[in-house]
């Protein structure tokens, strides 16, 4: 019997293809249900390449979307579970400020659904902003509301903490593996630039490189790669904007992408706020310099942070980069191949899918085993993408 964390050469229960936070919680909940998985990753760990990578994540209850503002209930639970598991802390809660014109609908949206799921929540007029966050000018008169139970994921460290789970339920891993070939079948074959392996069932979860792999399989997912520009801040005064000052992770909608940000932390004296939207891009060459085309998106955040962030300068003092891979409609991809239904697809996670990986991982877990999903997986479904591109078989 190979020892726990290692590969062997028998038929495994499952595959799961990308070691990022959505596969390596996949992996984990099949682990402690006893599957015997290998979970295959293509470059060294740990790695900055794909979504998972940095410091911190947002992780909250507000969503305009109900179904999930419904999810991340279990989700906070599955991450104090991994917490404990760990022993260490995966997550400060800080609060989350929506920023937005009192009649916009999808800020009514937010409101709406931290009601109606009884998240504990404020609601605040332009004035009382100011009074509430000084750091903070509504510059265009926004209100504001709160999700009081939001704050930072340690997102490096949540990731290690369910990889090394994983290993602790007997599951292998293998970094430094990229898949070359997935021969479907009751049986899946998958080689690697390693090996060889043989499972019942295969989930693919390999961000801007799912199309890669499905591709061979006949099917395209409209997915598009963005390459995000992860800008950090100066204060003007240290600590103003940071946790101990009790600054909370912010949200502004704005028109036509949405702008976040997060309390200085990871960076002593250096706030994280980002544009949710970037430059389409080649994942494999995720670290080319950008042209100046690419960079649109800093100058939005300068005039962002100028206007409503005054305590900062507004220039951004560190950047770094991140990828994004959306869907059209921005809600995730969490199915079986229509015609592969041993092959389950997790992409498509849009920039917003950490917070929500212990839930997605559980989901792409009972897929693979044939289960119910535990919710309606209607808004995550392939088929609603109305003309999917054909491959070639």
């Amino acid at each position: 019997m190979a020892a726990a964390g290692e590969p062997h050469s028998s038929l495994y229960d499952t595959i799961v293809v990308g070691a990022g936070i959505q596969g390596s919680f996949t992996a984990y909940h099949l682990a402690k249900r006893g599957r015997d998985t290998l979970l295959l990753e293509q470059f060294p760990l740990p790695h900055s390449r794909g979504s998972s990578h940095g410091q911190s994540r947002i992780i909250r209850h507000a969503y305009a979307q109900e179904h999930y503002t419904q999810m991340m209930a279990e989700s906070y639970g599955l991450w104090e579970q991994l917490e404990a598991e760990a022993g260490a802390p995966l997550y400060r809660q800080t609060g989350l400020l929506v920023l937005a014109a009192n009649t916009n609908p999808e800020f009514q949206r937010f409101c709406q659904t931290l009601a109606q799921h009884h998240i504990p929540s404020e609601l605040f007029t332009a004035e009382s902003l100011r009074g509430r966050f000084p750091g903070i000018r509504p510059y265009c008169g926004e209100a504001g509301v709160s999700d009081r139970t939001a704050g930072v994921l340690y997102a490096d460290r949540a990731l290690r903490a369910v990889q090394d789970g994983f290993r602790r339920c007997g599951g292998a891993l293998r970094d430094s593996e990229q898949v070359t070939d997935i021969q479907p079948g009751v049986v899946v074959t998958v080689t690697t630039s390693g090996g060889v392996y043989q499972a019942k069932s295969l989930v693919i979860t390999a961000g801007p490189w799912a199309n890669k792999l499905l591709a061979p399989l006949g099917l395209l997912l409209p997915l598009q790669t963005l390459r995000i520009n992860v800008c950090y801040w100066k204060e003007k005064v240290p600590g103003a904007y940071g946790v101990s000052a009790h600054f909370p992770c912010f949200l502004a909608i704005c028109d036509p992408h949405h702008i976040y940000g997060l309390p200085s932390n990871e960076y002593p004296g250096l706030v994280k706020i980002c544009y949710h939207s970037g430059s389409p891009a080649d994942p494999e060459e995720r670290d080319r310099p950008p042209e100046a085309s690419g960079l649109p998106d800093i100058q939005v955040l300068q005039d962002f942070v100028s206007k409503y962030l005054p305590g900062l300068v507004p220039e951004p003092a560190v950047v770094e980069h991140c990828m994004y891979t959306n869907t059209p409609d921005e809600d995730f991809v969490l199915d079986r191949h229509p015609k592969f239904s041993n092959i389950v697809i997790g992409a498509g996670f849009s920039g917003h899918g950490f917070k929500l990986a212990p839930v997605v991982g559980k989901l792409l877990c009972q897929l693979s085993v044939g289960e119910e999903p535990s919710y309606t997986m209607e808004p995550f479904g392939i088929r609603r993408f109305p003309a999917l591109p054909p491959a070639a078989l």
